[in-house]
């Protein structure tokens, strides 16, 4: 498929569901040209590498975008590049019944050594894979790999990037993560770090004036939650820095993916950002930096779908843990998107009710943040 998500298609997307969609459902991100994303985004992380969990995600992913949810993420490495190839298919069929490629808003990452189809079955198999695969190629040479599983050099990340376009059937993915950059702080200097993002950011802007990518940006895991003086914290302003050094004032970085839930809040609790002068949350700070914030890990792989303290269902109703969960993120004043793995038609038709009801309100959220910090 050629094209990408536009202004103009991502409005005919939302218009859809005009009908249906509560206010404040769909969101339009700055420094997007306009792009329009769903306050829910599905993702495809967890499952087994077997036909039965790809037919399950292909599956979810057409009812997602049916049901209001433009935003698709996932990564090469997911499922050993089944997830990938599951939207893929998906494409397809949500494409022969009409939608167009423009009103989706497409998203993987790379970063992380991934094989293909499945993990070998032995040590000595998965050294075989990488070495015909990769060193014997001059894709990436073992002095560029990090903690054993990383590697962002630009021969790499074209090698992967390439490998996702064909997986998921398109010519360019609309947002390209590289993914959790901070497991090299363990093994790197800070100052071999910023060397090494900003060979990637030039990179990846040589690809977007290419159309293989609309933007890019960090999809994280410790990096922008952590205190400043933990090893692996990353400071939002010095990244967007390296992105200007790489592409200028108009650099295509203006995304950040990162965990907030209602037991990891720390982008809204935590003041460690620094943006103008001023130490702030991250949520504050990427507004302040103009970057769009995606909150992965919505439900913690499941374990807030459940159990969740009385006062949450009293400050926020709704019909079970799981949705109030997702909505205590998707209301979180700063966050575009909040995403969540659905690997089953069965569980986008119980998040798709979420589409209907509004965000929570300012005042009412706020009461439940203060209460559960």
């Amino acid at each position: 498929m050629t094209n990408h998500a536009t202004a103009e298609g991502t409005e005919h997307y939302a218009g859809r569901f005009a009908g249906c969609a509560a206010e404040g459902h769909f969101r339009t991100l700055p420094n997007t040209g306009g792009l329009i994303v769903s306050s829910l985004g599905i993702g495809t992380y967890l499952g087994e590498t077997d036909e039965r969990t790809d037919r399950g995600y292909e599956e979810a992913v057409v009812a997602a975008v049916r049901g209001g949810i433009n935003v698709i993420d996932t990564a090469i490495n997911y499922r050993c590049q089944r997830s990938e190839r599951s939207i893929g298919a998906a494409l397809k069929q949500v494409v022969a019944e009409g939608f167009a490629r423009t009103e989706l808003v497409l998203c993987t990452k790379a970063g992380y050594l991934t094989t293909d189809g499945a993990m070998p079955r032995t040590r000595d198999e998965y050294r075989s894979y990488f070495e015909q695969e990769y060193f014997a190629a001059g894709v990436m040479r073992p002095e560029d790999i990090a903690a054993g599983c990383h590697c962002m050099t630009p021969r790499y990340l074209e090698n992967q990037l390439s490998r996702s376009l064909r997986n998921l059937g398109v010519h360019c993915v609309d947002v390209f993560y590289l993914h959790n950059p901070e497991t090299q702080l363990g093994e790197v200097t800070r100052e071999e770090f910023h060397r090494r993002l900003r060979a990637a950011f030039e990179f990846l802007e040589q690809q977007a004036n290419a159309g293989r990518i609309r933007f890019y940006g960090m999809a994280t895991w410790n990096a922008f939650r952590q205190d400043p003086r933990a090893p692996d914290y990353v400071s939002l302003a010095d990244v967007v820095s390296l992105a200007e050094q790489a592409g200028g004032r108009e650099h295509r970085f203006r995304f950040v993916q990162l965990p907030f839930n209602l037991a990891m809040s720390e982008a809204l609790g935590r003041p460690n950002q620094n943006a103008g002068g001023r130490e702030m949350p991250m949520v504050q700070a990427a507004d302040a930096l103009g970057i769009a914030l995606v909150a992965s890990a919505s439900l913690m792989q499941g374990k807030l779908a459940q159990g969740l303290p009385p006062f949450v269902a009293s400050a926020l109703g709704l019909d079970s843990d799981s949705q109030r969960a997702i909505q205590f993120a998707r209301s979180t004043p700063g966050i575009a998107t909040a995403l969540i793995g659905m690997s089953r038609a069965e569980h986008v038709a119980a998040n798709l009710r979420l589409v209907a009801k509004p965000a929570a309100g300012q005042e009412q959220f706020l009461k439940l943040f203060e209460k559960q910090s």
